[in-house]
């Protein structure tokens, strides 16, 4: 059942997952690109549950969000139609490894660096605390996260994050964010670690929810890539290609303010933010 698009409120990091094509060795013929180009068609992984990257409006049947829409103009621009496969998170790396989809939008970390292959980024981050209205100050710094308990899911940074710094982690499904941030207001869990934009738009989303973001803490800076498998070099060429010229010609900075408040995710952000050590 899908809910209502002022609901659908983002947690996660997106993934571009390019599959439908199989992997291919460190030493096999790049064929990706001619593959695709063929068949005339781009599997995109995207959860569709996640506003403002990812989800349908209310009343409306049709996905849309920041990360849809680049790739609907990515394909436009490869002269592609763009398919979606819904997905969860921790569903996207298992489907780019067995070709079910073909690109997915993520940040990308650890081992995956090594597995997969990834774009320029197109938006750029970094992560923050939402907390109890009441319980701002008990959050002073990421050590506060001892004993408390996290909303996450499994495998993400933000858990890893958590979990680093001696919190528990409440793991969830494929769900959207007015789960996590209701979780926190009725105390079932104490914060939810996440990219500061999504958050920012959550609470701006539901405003009734008795949940504020921490401000001082600003920490763990993120970008987001159009991920795609390891050797995938033409295609890469091709969705960089792309990106730049949307850079260049303003698309990206429009459909940004579009779905980010009037705010460009495309732009580095200047913030002093924390680097955590061994978390990557």
């Amino acid at each position: 059942m899908r809910l209502r698009g002022d609901l659908l409120v983002v947690v996660m990091c997106f993934i571009f997952v390019l599959g439908g094509c199989g992997q291919t060795s460190n030493n096999a013929k790049d064929d990706t690109w001619d593959q695709i180009k063929e068949e005339g068609k781009l599997v995109v992984g995207t959860p569709g549950t996640l506003y403002p990257s990812s989800y349908y409006p209310e009343n409306s049947d049709e996905l849309t969000g920041y990360d849809v829409e680049i790739m609907k103009e990515v394909g436009n621009r490869l002269d592609l139609n763009v398919q979606f496969e819904e997905l969860g998170f921790d569903e996207m790396f298992a489907a780019l490894q067995s070709g079910r989809i073909d690109v997915a939008p993520a940040g990308l970390r650890g081992n995956t660096k090594k597995k997969f292959s990834y774009s320029k980024p197109y938006k750029y981050s970094y992560a923050t605390m939402v907390v109890r209205e009441d319980e701002v100050d008990d959050f002073t710094s990421l050590e506060d996260l001892d004993g408390k308990i996290a909303g996450g899911a499994a495998t993400t940074v933000y858990s890893d994050i958590a979990r680093k710094f001696g919190a528990e982690v409440k793991t969830y499904g494929n769900v959207t964010n007015d789960v996590y941030l209701r979780d926190v207001e009725n105390g079932r869990t104490d914060v939810v670690i996440n990219d500061y934009y999504l958050q920012m738009l959550a609470l701006k989303a539901l405003p009734d929810l008795d949940v504020t973001i921490q401000p001082d803490l600003k920490f763990y800076r993120s970008n987001q890539h159009a991920v795609i498998e390891k050797n995938a070099d033409r295609l890469k060429e091709k969705i960089n290609g792309s990106l730049t010229d949307m850079k260049q010609d303003g698309t990206l900075t429009k459909l940004s303010e579009e779905f980010f408040a009037g705010e460009d995710v495309s732009e580095k952000p200047e913030e002093n933010i924390r680097t955590i050590e061994d978390i990557d």
